[in-house]
């Protein structure tokens, strides 16, 4: 699976086994004390045996309160994803989840707490 997080993490788009993605947001959002994701406008786009799945995210993270050093404690993240994926003989699978960002608040508060 390709993932695509550049907008919001700056890290170039990887490939990884599927597995490995559907374990990463429990380890990615474990510093924050909750999170709010919102997915609408769902659209599937069929091209034979692949799909596009494009939709907007409005996604709320709070805390940690160690990187937030006692300003806001929200990272808002606005956006759309661009997903794809591809009919498998186990059914239709994620090939591809990219996020891209058209708006951030408290951008610092995923990265680590600062050192102090």
């Amino acid at each position: 699976m390709t993932l695509g997080f550049s907008s919001v993490v700056g890290l170039p788009p990887m490939t990884v086994p599927l597995d490995e993605y559907v374990q990463a947001p429990g380890r990615a959002f474990a510093p924050f004390s909750a999170t709010h994701h919102t997915v609408t406008g769902h659209v599937v786009e069929f091209d034979g045996d692949r799909a596009a799945l494009p939709a907007h995210v409005r996604a709320e993270h709070r805390g940690p309160e160690e990187r937030a050093g006692g300003g806001p404690d929200r990272w808002l993240v606005v956006g759309f994803y661009d997903n794809e994926a591809v009919r498998t003989p186990h059914g239709w699978r994620l090939s591809s989840v990219r996020l891209t960002a058209t708006h951030q608040e408290n951008a610092h508060l995923p990265g680590p707490a600062p050192v102090t």
